[in-house]
């Protein structure tokens, strides 16, 4: 056996000393092979670059990654229990608790009972959609049964359990709900509320707060990068959260006062920036996001807040982007939301919203034909370096050609931002004029500064922009051209 192991042993050395004395051979013609000074300005004159404009928004860090959920205690201390079941229930520890929720014996204690389930239970079930999927999953269906009978009920007996909708007397969830209040079904949950779920899922606290703009979050590098079961989990337990506002909001569309509503809506815009949601869809969000503008009372007289609210939730000119195409053209409002929001944003981002009447609605072609001067990559790379700090002599080759993609990208946003807010607009015969100017600025200030090289793709990504808008801005001219005029003799006889 060792004679026939033997041959096999030497053929492998032999092989193994060949593969190195190859590899040997191979560095040393790569050594001689080193290109010399005039060939390698050579090379890097002609180098083709793969920078490009980015197809997704950076984001921002908003919830920190969590290897536990936080403990979730039932507050048991105003219940009185009903049944041996429910004592049973009531008086167990959280694990047991727990057991009761994950067998359905909970679903037979409160589901299709002739007594309402306490409001502390539903709490406790709410809190538990932060947890892990397994136990989110059961906490959520749960919670959805119990305000679906509700709603069955009131249905049904219009007369005793009230109907749908706000009630006269209702007090507003901002402030603390009493007894009588809490006994309105179905039942929802304060902003608090919800603010305290986006922090146990991990929520950095200045992503959450209420009204106004936020400190800036830590910088990307600096965040470990979640794992994808931790991604998939946080945006179950988001879309169940979603899901539930979304039933509390058509079912009781009063519920929630103006000023709760504009800060629900922030913190919604804020927490879906989120890194680790960017490439995830967002379809309950957005019909959440649908329901809550229409339940905004004063809507014309909020819009202005509202936008400029949603204008200062990031710093970043893609990111903004992204919140405007949260939401969907499929409403008035929020058509008219995307319209003015778009238009605010460019003006942020061009310094230019405090100096300009953003609200007047007939100026708003003449206002972005305007803002269209101010958006040349030639202006944008001024406006930029003026933020920046000089680099040294060796290093401004580098730096002018990074200035120059982040003027483009800039200028991508913001052409972009332009057309949301034509499309939105309802174009008649009346914006003739105005759309045509708006054609003339657009192929003044920006196709005729545009130009392509192979070694920055990026400035062709935004050339084939410019030409996209320019071509549907002229097919809404060909539709809304007036008609022409004809002299009548006949007219005034």
């Amino acid at each position: 056996m060792s004679r026939e192991q033997a041959p096999e042993q030497d053929l492998e050395r032999l092989l193994l000393q060949d593969s190195r004395d190859l590899r040997c051979s191979e560095d040393s013609e790569d050594e001689d092979a080193l290109l010399t000074p005039e060939h390698r300005l050579l090379v890097e004159k002609f180098a083709v670059s793969l920078q490009d404009i980015p197809q997704v928004h950076p984001g921002e860090i908003v919830f920190l990654p969590r290897q536990h959920p936080l403990p979730c205690f039932l507050d048991t201390s105003q219940l009185k229990p009903r049944s041996a079941l429910e004592e049973l229930f009531l008086s167990a520890p959280p694990s047991q608790q727990l057991f009761f929720l994950r067998s359905g014996l909970l679903s037979n204690l409160y589901l299709h009972s002739t007594a309402p389930c306490p409001v502390p239970v539903l709490q406790w079930l709410l809190k538990l959609l932060t947890w892990p999927p397994d136990t989110s999953s059961r906490a959520f269906g749960l919670l959805w049964d119990l305000s679906m009978d509700e709603l069955f009920c009131q249905s049904g007996d219009s007369h005793s359990c009230g109907g749908l909708g706000p009630q006269v007397g209702q007090g507003s969830p901002l402030a603390p709900a009493g007894p009588a209040e809490e006994d309105v079904r179905p039942w929802c949950p304060l902003v608090q509320d919800v603010t305290e779920l986006f922090q146990s899922l991990g929520a950095h606290s200045p992503a959450v707060c209420p009204l106004g703009p936020c400190s800036r979050m830590p910088e990307q590098e600096d965040r470990e990068q979640q794992d994808p079961p931790q991604e998939v989990a946080l945006e179950a337990s988001l879309n169940y959260i979603y899901k539930f506002l979304t039933l509390c909001v058509y079912s009781r569309p009063g519920i929630y006062t103006d000023a709760s509503l504009l800060g629900l809506i922030e913190l919604l815009c804020r927490t879906s920036l989120d890194v680790g949601l960017r490439l995830l869809p967002k379809t309950d969000l957005q019909q959440l996001l649908l329901q809550l503008l229409e339940c905004i009372r004063e809507w014309p007289g909020k819009l202005q807040r509202l936008c400029r609210t949603i204008s200062w939730v990031s710093d970043h000119h893609h990111n903004l982007l992204a919140i405007v195409q949260l939401f969907l053209d499929v409403t008035p409002r929020a058509r008219k939301l995307r319209n003015q929001l778009s238009l605010v944003v460019i003006a942020r981002l061009l310094g230019q919203e405090e100096v300009l009447p953003l609200w007047k609605e007939k100026s708003q072609l003449p206002l972005l034909s305007w803002l269209l001067g101010l958006m040349r990559p030639s202006a944008l790379r001024q406006h930029l370096g003026c933020e920046h700090r000089p680099p040294c002599l060796e290093q401004q080759p580098k730096a002018s050609a990074e200035l120059d993609q982040k003027a483009c990208c800039l200028c991508h946003s913001l052409l972009t931002l332009a057309g949301v807010v034509v499309s939105s607009q309802d174009v008649t015969s009346d914006h003739w004029g105005e759309l045509q100017l708006l054609c003339m600025q657009l192929d003044r200030h920006i196709n005729t500064h545009i130009q392509e090289s192979p070694k920055a793709m990026y400035r062709t990504r935004l050339k084939d922009l410019a030409t996209q808008t320019y071509i549907r801005w002229q097919e809404l001219l060909t539709c809304c051209q007036p008609k022409a005029q004809y002299f009548s003799p006949w007219k005034d006889i």
